[in-house]
């Protein structure tokens, strides 16, 4: 897990406050760091997304991350993002415990609804059940949509901020919140906010972008299919390219490596 008090951050610092007299919690970050890592990854795999799309899937990652800078330590998290005009799937994962996140984007075989579609998971520590919402959203706006599933999932109002450059901000009421203060905040106010609020530092967390996928996790969730028919998985050929479900990171399989890996003895317990 990274050192929220590290004078040398990894990747990006997100910052965590409590608004005194207003009760409400202010998170923010500058993405810069972040944004880089995600498209060296990008880079690295051959992949590249439209504009529009891209623009969405860092509105949305910015917004996860802040959001899983405001929940607890050990959590699990995964947002779901479901777009139909373009027709499109914004998938992030976070780590709570390693301080990471990932994400990619899905453009084909999405399925046709008729609404936009918001997926949280949360599993609250390792092993434990997953509770899911679900809620609906209009527009392509990552950042409404968040604030949508806010305001009908977590019973409590917040409110997403892009704040020009890579620079984020989410302000989430807590109980006894100035709503009145709350509503009428406007995103000029937000950055300079120290300066007229008493602001409270909590913590500060640095997420930075991992995926953890690699040959031999990827083995293993194709081992069921290879021990059931090796040669519908591989056909002819000697290898297959495998997408990471969770980050698209390419992945060659061969054969071989199959083989070697069905072959290998059993783990016993202690």
């Amino acid at each position: 897990m990274s050192d929220p008090t590290s004078s040398s951050p990894q990747g990006t610092v997100v910052t965590v406050e409590f608004v005194r007299h207003r009760n409400a919690l202010l998170v923010r970050a500058d993405c810069a760091p972040l944004f880089t890592d995600y498209y060296l990854h990008l880079a690295d795999h051959g992949l590249r997304h439209p504009p529009e799309l891209d623009r969405m899937f860092k509105d949305a990652l910015a917004a996860f991350t802040l959001y899983c800078a405001a929940r607890p330590r050990h959590e699990h998290l995964a947002w779901t993002l479901g777009f139909q005009a373009p027709r499109a799937n914004l998938f992030l994962a976070g780590d709570n415990e390693d301080d990471t996140v990932t994400g990619r984007l899905f453009t084909e075989n999405v399925r046709e609804a008729d609404r936009n579609m918001f997926y949280c998971d949360i599993v609250p520590r390792r092993g434990a059940e997953t509770r899911r919402s679900v809620v609906s959203f209009e527009g392509t706006d990552a950042l409404r949509a968040a604030e949508a599933f806010h305001a009908e999932s977590e019973q409590r109002p917040a409110r997403y901020f892009h704040l020009g450059g890579d620079e984020y901000a989410l302000l989430a009421a807590h109980p006894d919140c100035d709503m009145e203060w709350f509503a009428k905040l406007g995103q000029p106010e937000i950055r300079p906010l120290g300066g007229h609020e008493t602001l409270a530092l909590i913590e500060r967390r640095d997420y930075r972008w991992e995926c953890g996928c690699n040959q031999r996790k990827i083995l293993r969730a194709l081992a069921p299919a290879a021990r059931q028919d090796m040669g519908d998985l591989f056909g002819d050929g000697e290898s297959i390219r495998v997408q990471c479900p969770r980050c698209a990171a390419v992945h060659v399989i061969t054969r071989e490596a199959m083989e070697a890996f069905l072959a290998e003895p059993p783990k016993t317990g202690a």
